[in-house]
């Protein structure tokens, strides 16, 4: 099997290039030029006809499609690069995938709903969009349906990994740095982590290699909810017990109203994963033991 990896450096990318590994080939790109055993390649989703070279010159089995326009307040202003990585980009990839007859796996946002009530989102429930960065990924999804191609969107809230930069790893420092936090509470939703979207993903993709008929849209989150505010308590209770020294004194809940963002965020991020859990026959971990696990490494740098 030969695979092409687009956003290999990106949180979920950098868990992909692991999980890949023992099922073939992989010819991992990012934006920037490199040198593959097919040319001097980039996989840059703003440039959409290097992009569609890229997939030509590699003719893989199966695309993922790691990379994204994820700077959700930016793409406010910043719409028409939003609009190309996205959207237009995501077409791009999935016509080539059509054409070569490859699967395409692509990953999207529980931002594709308007983020209301309290139940959690399915995948047959309506869409609409609360910012313009959920819009192009709704777009993106409806490009790639429509061109026929094998596909697996996996539509998720709240990433984080263990590398780069993230939720728990801000909130630790600046527990270290302040007595007093104000952090959001009437967000709910789930956070997920990369190397769980990177080998559920593949696990997928095996089952679906052989019954094609479960190409789809499959919403992918461990199980369990929690607010920004009860996250950033759980994160700074577990530094303490292990021996952090921490400044904070006191994690005030706020509203998002009280923060507020050029995008609009949703109240609602949870996501119903029944149907992958039934069609893979898959378990998904509570959240917290992911979060364990990534606050183990960021705690013994």
């Amino acid at each position: 099997m030969k695979i092409l990896l687009l956003g290999k450096n990106g949180q979920v990318g950098w868990e992909l290039q692991r999980a890949l590994s023992v099922l073939g080939e992989v010819v991992a790109l990012d934006r920037h030029l490199a040198n593959t055993p097919y040319g001097d390649l980039a996989g840059d989703l703003s440039d959409l006809d290097g992009l569609r070279d890229a997939i030509q010159a590699v003719a893989p089995d199966v695309i993922f499609n790691a990379a994204a326009y994820t700077a959700v307040d930016k793409a406010e202003s910043d719409r028409d690069t939003a609009h190309v990585v996205n959207a237009l980009a995501s077409k791009v990839i999935a016509d080539e995938a059509k054409r070569l007859d490859a699967w395409l796996v692509h990953y999207s946002t529980d931002y594709v709903f308007d983020g209301t009530g309290s139940t959690p989102w399915k995948e047959t429930d309506s869409v609409a969009p609360v910012n313009y960065y959920g819009a192009t990924k709704l777009k993106g999804e409806q490009l790639i349906q429509a061109s026929g191609c094998k596909h697996l969107i996996f539509r998720t809230s709240w990433v984080y990994a263990a590398r780069g930069n993230n939720f728990a790893k801000t909130m630790l420092r600046l527990a270290k740095d302040r007595p007093v936090l104000n952090v959001i509470a009437d967000q709910v939703g789930v956070p997920t982590g990369a190397d769980l979207l990177a080998d559920v993903a593949v696990a997928a993709l095996q089952q679906a290699w052989v019954k094609p008929e479960l190409s789809g849209i499959y919403h992918l989150a461990p199980t369990g909810e929690t607010t920004w505010h009860a996250y950033a308590c759980c994160v700074i209770q577990f530094a303490r017990d292990h021996g952090e020294k921490l400044e904070v004194q006191s994690v005030n809940p706020i509203a998002t109203t009280d923060y507020p963002t050029p995008a609009s965020r949703p109240l609602n991020s949870r996501l119903d994963t029944t149907k992958l859990r039934t069609s893979f026959k898959l378990h998904l971990p509570e959240w917290q033991s992911g979060v364990t696990r990534m606050l183990m490494e960021a705690l013994n740098k």
